[in-house]
Order: C-alpha cells, then sequence, then structure tokens
C-alpha cells in the first residue's frame, strides 16, 4: 500500500545522493529540522550528532550508518541523531575530507603515499572490485589475488583512518557544541509556544460557555 508505484532505479538513486530532488539547501533545511524536533534531551541529540560527524572520516564508506548507530549506542547517544548526522559527508564534503584526513595520516605516519583525489576513489572501487572477486573464488576455481588490496591498504586505507581521527574528533566536538544549545533553545520555544496555544484555547472555552442566570 505504501510502496512507490514505480520503484527508484539505482541509477536514480545515485543521482538522488550527488543531487537531492529539490537541491542541497531543502536536503539541509530537512535534515536539521528532523534534528530539532526529536523527542530527546539536548545532551542525548547533541551526541548523537556528534558521533555521526565523526564517522564522516572514517574510510569505511558503506558501513556510516552502522559505525554511527554503534557509536551513537556507546555514548549514550540519540541513534536517529547519529544517522540523521551522517549527512555531513555527501558529495559536497567528501573530497574535502579524503584531502585533510589523508594528509594528516600521511604526516603522521611519515609516509608519502599521497595520491591525486581521483585515483584516491580509484583505488576505494578496485579494492572493493578485488575484494568481491575473491570471495567469489571461494566458490570458484578462480584465484584470489590481493595486490590491489594491499596496495590500497598501504596507501589509502591506513593513512586515511589514522589521518581522519583527529579532524573526525575536533568536528565532532564542533557539532556537539553547536547542536546542544541550539536544540535546547528550539525546545524552550516550542514548549513554550505549547503551553501558550494551551492557554487560549483554555481561554477561547471560558468564552464561549454559556453564564447561568
Amino acid at each position: 500500500m505504501f510502496k512507490r508505484r514505480t520503484p527508484k532505479s539505482y541509477l536514480r538513486m545515485l543521482a538522488d545522493w550527488v543531487y537531492p530532488k529539490g537541491g542541497w539547501g531543502r536536503a539541509i533545511s530537512y535534515v536539521l529540522h528532523r534534528l530539532r524536533r526529536l523527542p530527546d534531551p539536548p545532551h542525548r541529540i547533541s551526541r548523537g550528532v556528534a558521533a555521526g560527524v565523526f564517522v564522516c572520516f572514517t574510510p569505511f564508506f558503506g558501513l556510516h550508518f552502522f559505525l554511527a548507530a554503534i557509536l551513537a549506542f556507546l555514548m549514550q547517544g540519540n541513534l536517529v541523531a547519529a544517522l540523521l548526522a551522517t549527512f555531513f559527508g555527501n558529495p559536497l564534503t567528501f573530497p574535502i575530507i579524503a584531502a585533510v584526513s589523508l594528509e594528516m595520516g600521511n604526516w603522521m605516519l611519515g609516509t608519502d603515499h599521497s595520491l591525486p583525489l581521483p585515483q584516491v576513489f580509484d583505488s576505494f572501487a578496485l579494492a572493493s572490485g578485488q575484494l568481491w572477486r575473491n570471495f567469489q573464488a571461494i566458490f570458484t576455481p578462480e584465484v584470489a589475488h590481493w595486490d590491489q588490496l594491499a596496495r590500497f591498504y598501504v596507501q589509502v586505507f591506513w593513512p586515511y583512518l589514522v589521518g581522519g581521527l583527529i579532524p573526525g574528533v575536533v568536528s565532532g566536538v564542533i557539532a556537539y557544541m553547536l547542536t546542544r544549545p541550539a536544540v535546547a533553545a528550539y525546545q524552550r520555544g516550542r514548549i513554550k509556544r505549547l503551553k501558550l496555544r494551551y492557554q487560549k484555547r483554555i481561554a477561547a472555552g471560558a468564552a464561549t460557555k454559556p453564564t447561568k442566570s
């Protein structure tokens, strides 16, 4: 009953991920609106946001939702807020996140494996493809190969993982500090508006109530 009559194609879903329907401004407004209206104390919502923002700086693409939920659970944060906050990692910010994390990682490890961003994303694709083929090799006569995965681990994954820790923590803390007062102010204002609406309704009911003669 509630399913789409014509399911989205994979191409359409990819296009919506790169450029959401209605534009990025509308998508960001929707996420902020959902965060403000979550039925949880501000400190729990802001912890969830911090968890979601932090995992965006990890190289575990495809697992950010799962990792954000686990981290929010460990931090006693709001799970929905954590999932919404993974929106921080999107096609507009991922190139910046990847560049900062890799540069930081290579500097911390004392290595020189700097790659242009297009090659970084190509490395993710090649490593994922080889991993899938190696999995298929378990059930077929094909021979597993690990050269692309080994190169990916040394040049991309490990520097990305190490280098993303500091900017991830810093961004998570900033997200926490910005979200908590904003959510608290919104919730106080909403409670005030609801009380005012209730008082007006009571007053209107009293005004229309017939008086005894």
